[in-house]
């Protein structure tokens, strides 16, 4: 399944997230990552996700897609993916 998560968390925990999050997906932009992964791959980012965030605080959003949807950047490409194999 593709996945995109969003995330607006204290900036006590944004480096946590970003280092955790880029072990499974693509980093596409500021607090945005996304890419293709296994329902295993994707319960373990949901339980790492919940033993980082402080519910009372943060917000995570996670969209779950059948397959990659079709992008399109106005202005800057923070970080293209197109190119990864």
């Amino acid at each position: 399944m593709y996945v995109i998560v969003v995330y607006d968390v204290a900036v006590e925990r944004v480096n946590k997230i970003k280092k955790f999050l880029r072990q499974y997906l693509h980093w596409v932009q500021n607090s945005v990552f996304e890419g293709e992964v296994t329902m295993a791959e994707f319960e373990r980012i949901k339980a790492g996700l919940k033993d980082i965030v402080d519910e009372n605080e943060d917000s995570v959003v996670i969209y779950k897609l059948r397959s990659m949807p079709k992008r399109e950047t106005i202005g800057v490409e923070k970080n293209p993916i197109e190119d990864i194999i």
